[in-house]
């Protein structure tokens, strides 16, 4: 008899969360981790200066405080705390003001409505009350395979109406004001899809019902600490993790009657290519990568000093002007054109955080979306952008640290050409990620006795530290099991 029942690869927040769901249910399971450390994209460390914390990748959780999964687990007792910045975002614009998500869906409404345009108000009321009053059971819908049966069907299809829709149509037919139509673009934008492409819309109301019914809150010290409560609770489970234990084939792998990985295809390929049934391979050969990321790091010697005072207490801000520039932006970069004024995702964490720096001081964390493997050298023109927002603010420079693609993908091997989404999210990739099956997580193979799964944010319900895709990954492995 193998020495286990399951083998996972990789320790990102997904395959942790699959080895839990298979220890919970008695099977013997080991994660086997490259890294030094576990977390994937959910890792913190001082990348600038001592005693400035930063992560490394995913750093704001408005899915991972709202995950069904992670919330019916003792996270809290092993360390995990969610700490909630005043404002969960704010999208200044060029004259000084800023249109802010607040956690109150009422203070949100009425902040854009005060902005000159009364019926934004109204219109931003009816469109985003019935997802944050029922935002548990809309969560229940989105963060499944897309093959199910709904158990909420009637809210699904309300919701499916809206979603189909473009972003930026969407915008511009509820909204009358630039606040109102920049805020949603800003937060479609994170699709990293083109704002005039269907179902564009789903990401921003996803995102902005998320903040309204849970927050956008960081984990205390970094998101080092989603991983570290994951591994510790996988610990107590009797589940075992070996770090710097990396897995190149399948020689590598210890005898076990199950194996789930946590990578996206191109890995999966190249650890056990020979192994996949031919029509499956050709699936994983055409799956596409989505943009990549262009990220900076930053020790300030204090408070961004955004002209827009809103922004100060913001957890994220988004930078990228009225909806037509943003609109504009994600067209370029999509078809390769490296924008001059890019939209551009900041993080300051430091601001409901203390830890995360020296007292007084601040992190900040930025990037941009860039072409998929882009070798251009982004700091100037993001910077560009603060400038235009905050200006003043190089006065505070303590040290940076640039991580263009190429060092994002030498960190996180799932990065491919620097996407950190594990896959592009349009066309039918949105809901049949990586190949078009009835159980998106069963591996086509010819491993013989052994069955193979993939559980990586390639698979529904996609991006995101949430852990979904690691759970109906390892629920589709119990099934056999």
């Amino acid at each position: 008899m193998p020495e286990f029942d399951a083998v996972v690869v990789g320790s990102g927040p997904n395959g942790l969360s699959a080895a839990i769901v298979l220890a919970q249910a008695g099977k013997r399971v080991i994660v086997l981790e490259a890294a030094p450390t576990v977390g994937g994209g959910a890792r913190s460390a001082e990348l600038t200066a001592p005693a400035f914390i930063h992560d490394i990748c995913s750093a704001v959780h408005p899915l991972g405080v709202s995950s069904p999964f992670f919330r019916s687990l003792p996270l809290e007792s092993h360390g995990l705390e969610w700490v909630q910045p005043r404002v969960p975002l704010a999208h200044p614009l060029d004259d000084g003001t800023a249109a802010l998500l607040e956690q109150s869906l009422e203070a949100t409404a009425s902040g854009l409505g005060a902005h000159g345009a009364r019926r934004d108000e109204a219109a931003y009321l009816r469109l985003m009350g019935p997802w944050v009053a029922h935002w548990d059971d809309l969560l229940d819908e989105v963060l499944r395979p897309i093959v199910h049966v709904p158990r909420h069907p009637i809210l699904l299809g309300r919701f499916g109406v809206v979603a189909l829709r473009s972003a930026s149509g969407l915008a511009r037919s509820r909204f009358r004001g630039r606040h109102a139509r920049a805020l949603f673009g800003g937060l479609a934008a994170h699709a990293t899809l083109p704002l005039d492409h269907s179902l564009t819309a789903s990401f921003g109301l996803t995102l902005a019902a998320a903040g309204h019914a849970r927050g956008w809150p960081v984990a205390t010290g970094g998101s080092q600490a989603i991983s570290a409560a994951l591994a510790a609770h996988l610990l107590g489970l009797g589940g075992k993790i070996e770090c710097g234990r990396r897995v190149a084939s399948v020689a590598d792998l210890p005898p076990a009657r199950a194996v789930l990985f946590d990578l996206t295809p191109r890995q999966l390929l190249t650890v056990i290519g020979e192994r996949l049934a031919p029509s499956y391979r050709r699936q994983l050969l055409g799956f596409r990568y989505g943009l990549a990321a262009f990220k900076l790091d930053y020790a300030l010697s204090g408070p961004m000093p955004w002209t827009a005072a809103e922004c100060r207490d913001a957890g994220t801000v988004h930078l990228g002007g009225e909806l037509s520039e943003i609109a504009r932006s994600g067209w370029e970069v999509n078809r390769g054109i490296q924008s001059e004024r890019p939209y551009v995702i900041v993080s300051q964490p430091s601001v409901c955080d203390p830890r995360r720096a020296p007292p007084g001081m601040h992190t900040l964390w930025a990037y941009c979306h860039v072409p998929n493997g882009s070798t251009v050298d982004m700091t100037e023109t993001i910077e560009a952008q603060f400038d235009r927002f905050a200006p003043g603010w190089r006065d505070l420079v303590i040290a940076r640290k640039a991580t263009p693609p190429r060092a994002m993908e030498e960190h996180n091997a799932n990065y491919v050409g620097g996407d950190i989404s594990g896959g592009s999210h349009g066309g039918l990739q949105l809901f049949f990620r990586p190949a078009i099956k009835r159980d998106p997580y069963s591996i086509a193979s010819s491993a013989g006795g052994t069955r193979l799964y993939i559980c990586s944010s390639s698979t529904p319900p996609g991006a995101g530290v949430h852990g979904m895709c690691g759970y109906w990954a390892a629920r589709s492995a119990l099934k056999h099991l």
